[in-house]
């Protein structure tokens, strides 16, 4: 090494180095070269040297091969002083090479030095290679030297702090993601501290508490194993005045707190303060500080969608009224309740009977009074009750123990009078059971099950159904008759045929019954027995009703048009009159066909006249003043009040043929004398039905009851059968 070539290290000695301290730590830095003089002279010029409170500790390499040895195993260097020209003429670029593209060391800053300027590299390949500088020994003077070294720290520093601020973005980016997808505050709160804690590099030891209610009482929501028995619980029951301390301290002032040993964040959320106690093993660093404040962002965020979340489930899952579970929610508990080889519970499904009645006239609130009253009463007798829910609009289903269930005991708990607001309401119940051993491993499917068994205490018009597989084959079995009667309904498949009633003193036809038929195809028909109570339960019968008025309406037109002055009776049911302004409807029925009113009749039975009576007699009232005539069929089966008789707007009764049939072998007729005695005091005609002998026609004759019909007399017929039988009548008579 020439004199001129080792001078340059000496040169500017008014550039005293520092004092000499003993430091703690270094800047690591690579000295490639494979001459040992340059690796004493740079020692020797940077000795005392220190940037940033840091000194350098020197790391030799005497080949490129050496330094790809050194750089590949772990270690801290960030600057290398490399030699161009070594064992071959490139070996200090094939270095660089080999630092970029194999070991993939982005950070380290190279100097490229050479004694040889002629083989220095290209400008491209300082650009590709990420070179920090690029100096001849000669050039490199010691301050030259340090100044080049500071720049290449420096711009290593820059590069590690934006790679740990990348990856603390990153880190936060995943923690967010980790604590976004918890739907509830126990789970959100553990993954917040574990999150948290590595972001401050710290053990994951703390809780997360908020402010809920007026009172604004502290909860615990969640946190690190030691504290999930508190979830739930007040902050006062932890026992840690430490955290009790920060906690209050940091709701007070709505600010952070931090001490040597704990920090505590405050989430200011859209709802509701919340606060993050975390315990400290070391202050964190101001990044790690602006790093968690960022975090913490999306942990307010996640905070707020947990109780949107609860609120919207709370609205699909909960009854609002009662804050019982709902049907949706029942299902999914009911569904954990099978087990195929236990028979521990059974499933009670309670109906209020005629509810909408008392909603509509009482009004909506005493309706919810009462569902209210029903809760109650269900807590207070059977505190054993599960799964209490509220799953339809008058229905409630709760499970009790098997062993203790009595039928008798629960509805007569029921039927208690109950006081709601100023009225004290006598409420019935339909009840459906379904035992545990039944259960379906589908939710839905059990509580199809007790449904049945309530239908049938419905259908059987009694208070109890117990859920068993014949029932649900019968029902299925319903079902399909329903089904059935609908499409044969929709495909005009339904018929109309007409019995006539005679006058038993002249003998002539004055009226003719509207009776429906339901052919089953060859031949046959389904007997009304069978299907009207069927289509009255499932509600089709308002239609059938309506188009069997309209169909006796067209008739008495044709019976008027061929010289026949007869009336049509037409039967209405229940859920007929139950329609709004059912009087109307019928009124603007016989007007659109331009009928008499007076050639129409209706006939009702008892059943319809008692379901609510002030609402029927308004009703007959209104048709009657109308025109139309009313006659209450099947008289004397069911009436539980005469008292109402005199109110009614009635033409006639109707003696059921259950009083005629054993007349006179076995019935002396002692109850159809007392209807048409009944009649006459009111001033109302008699018609009896269901006339089959000479002896019962005369003896309701010398009774004194004034009209019949039967199959004395005629069967019931088409209407073009009807047409050819009163015109034989006519020219008989």
């Amino acid at each position: 090494m020439t004199s001129e070539e080792t001078d340059f290290l000496f040169a500017d000695h008014e550039d005293e180095a520092s004092p000499s301290v003993e430091l703690q730590e270094f800047w690591d830095v690579l000295v490639v070269d494979d001459d040992p003089e340059i690796h004493s002279v740079t020692k020797l010029a940077l000795s005392g040297v220190t940037f940033w409170n840091k000194g350098i500790r020197f790391h030799d390499a005497f080949s490129g091969k050496d330094a790809i040895d050194i750089l590949s195993k772990p270690n801290q260097i960030c600057v290398v002083l490399l030699d161009v020209v070594m064992e071959t003429d490139d070996a200090g670029l094939d270095v660089v090479k080999r630092v970029r593209e194999e070991l993939k060391n982005r950070f380290i800053r190279i100097i490229l030095r050479t004694g040889q300027p002629g083989f220095a590299p290209e400008e491209n390949v300082i650009r590709e290679f990420d070179i920090n500088d690029y100096k001849t020994k000669t050039e490199l003077t010691r301050s030259k030297l340090v100044t080049s070294l500071m720049t290449a720290i420096r711009s290593y520093e820059q590069l590690k702090q934006l790679d740990s601020h990348s990856a603390a973005l990153s880190s936060i980016l995943e923690a967010s993601k980790a604590i976004l997808g918890h739907t509830d505050t126990q789970a959100f709160g553990s993954a917040v501290i574990n999150q948290l804690a590595n972001i401050l590099s710290v053990e994951p030891k703390g809780i997360m508490c908020g402010m809920v209610g007026d009172e604004k009482r502290i909860v615990v929501y969640g946190g690190s194993a030691e504290y999930q028995q508190f979830v739930g619980a007040g902050l006062e029951q932890l026992d840690n005045g430490r955290i009790i301390l920060q906690m209050q301290n940091a709701f007070d002032c709505l600010c952070h707190q931090q001490t040597e040993h704990e920090v505590t964040f405050i989430l200011k959320t859209k709802s509701r303060a919340a606060a993050i106690y975390l315990e400290l093993e070391h202050a964190p660093d101001l990044a790690q500080l602006q790093f968690a404040e960022l975090f913490l962002t999306n942990v307010s965020v996640g905070l707020d969608n947990i109780r949107l979340f609860n609120r919207l489930r709370d609205v699909a899952y909960k009854d609002t009224l009662t804050k019982l579970p709902n049907r949706s929610n029942f299902i999914e508990l009911i569904e954990k309740e099978y087990a195929a080889d236990k028979n521990e519970y059974v499933f009670v499904i309670i109906d209020i009977a005629q509810f909408s009645d008392i909603n509509n006239g009482l009004g909506q609130e005493v309706g919810n009074l009462l569902l209210l009253a029903v809760l109650e009463r269900l807590k207070t007798e059977f505190p054993k009750a599960r799964l209490l829910s509220r799953i339809g609009a008058d229905v409630f289903a709760l499970l009790l123990p098997n062993d203790t269930f009595n039928e008798s005991w629960l509805l007569d708990s029921l039927m208690i009078p109950y006081a709601v607001g100023e009225h004290v309401l006598t409420v019935h119940f339909h009840v459906g059971i379904c035992e545990q051993q039944d259960f379906h491993k589908v939710g839905l499917e059990t509580l199809k099950q007790a449904y049945i068994a309530l239908n049938q205490a419905k259908i059987g018009k009694t208070s109890v159904g117990r859920y068993s597989v014949d029932l649900e084959e019968k029902m299925a079995w319903r079902l399909g008759i329903i089904r059935q009667l609908r499409q044969d309904f929709e495909h005009q498949k339904l018929e109309v045929w007409y019995q006539p009633q005679l006058d038993l003193d002249s003998m002539d036809i004055i009226g003719c019954e509207a009776l429906l038929r339901w052919p089953s195809g060859q031949g046959n028909y389904i007997s009304p027995a069978v299907f009207v109570p069927m289509a009255e339960d499932s509600g089709l019968i308002v239609d059938i009703g309506q188009w069997v008025l309209e169909q006796a309406c067209q008739q008495q037109l044709t019976l008027a048009a061929q010289g026949h002055d007869i009336s049509v009776a037409v039967n209405v049911s229940v859920p007929q009159f139950k329609v709004p302004n059912y009087a109307k409807t019928v009124k603007g029925t016989i007007d659109r066909y331009g009928v008499a009113p007076s050639k129409i009749e209706l006939e009702v039975t008892e059943s319809v006249v008692m379901d609510d009576i002030s609402v029927v007699i308004d009703t007959l009232n209104e048709l009657k003043q109308f025109g139309v005539e009313v006659a209450i069929d099947d008289f004397g089966t069911g009436f539980s009040s005469l008292s109402y008789l005199q109110k009614l707007p009635l033409a006639r009764l109707k003696i059921d043929r259950a009083f005629i049939k054993d007349i006179p072998d076995n019935d002396s007729g002692a109850i159809a004398s007392l209807v048409i005695s009944l009649g006459k005091s009111l001033g109302l005609k008699t018609i009896a039905e269901g006339v089959e002998t000479r002896q019962q026609a005369e003896l309701l004759k010398s009774l004194g009851c004034d009209e019949v019909q039967g199959f004395l007399y005629a069967k019931p017929m088409a209407q073009n059968e009807l047409l050819a039988f009163l015109k034989a009548h006519k020219a008989a008579h």
